[in-house]
């Protein structure tokens, strides 16, 4: 290994000790029935493709603000999806009436604030944020 090659190696490691991604809980309302989802589950609601929680209810599915990191980290792990391309096929299914997207809220903290307000509501938030006002139904990380 050149000098050149290693230095950029270290360098390279050294940004990146401590940029470590926090894990993301789907969560629901603490009173909710619904105990546990797979990601598909997760995915299908966010995505548009249904908006039924498994205890039947109709979900009312919120998201983070764009800009938000654990947005894209969630619809990377849970959809397999870049936001951007869920934003994309969310405007295909709204221009066609067939689905409105998830509203979106200003933080975590007002994620967390609606699901625990709202009995059929379903967010995301990072697992650290997660107490007694919600239930988390998925982790991931």
């Amino acid at each position: 290994m050149t000098t050149g090659l290693r230095a950029l190696v270290l360098a390279v490691g050294v940004c990146c000790v401590g940029v470590t991604q926090a894990q993301v809980a789907v969560i629901v309302n603490a009173k909710s029935a619904t105990a546990s989802m797979t990601a598909d589950q997760v995915a299908n609601i966010f995505l548009g493709k249904s908006n039924t929680l498994p205890s039947g209810a109709t979900a009312a599915a919120v998201d983070q603000p764009e800009s938000a990191a654990v947005r894209e980290q969630f619809y990377t792990k849970v959809t397999g999806k870049q936001a951007a391309q869920v934003k994309a096929a969310w405007s295909r299914l709204v221009f066609s009436g067939k689905a409105t997207p998830p509203k979106e809220m200003a933080s975590s903290a007002e994620v967390k604030k609606f699901v625990a307000a709202n009995p059929d509501a379903i967010g995301y938030i990072e697992k650290s944020a997660v107490d007694g006002t919600v239930k988390a139904v998925l982790t991931v990380d």
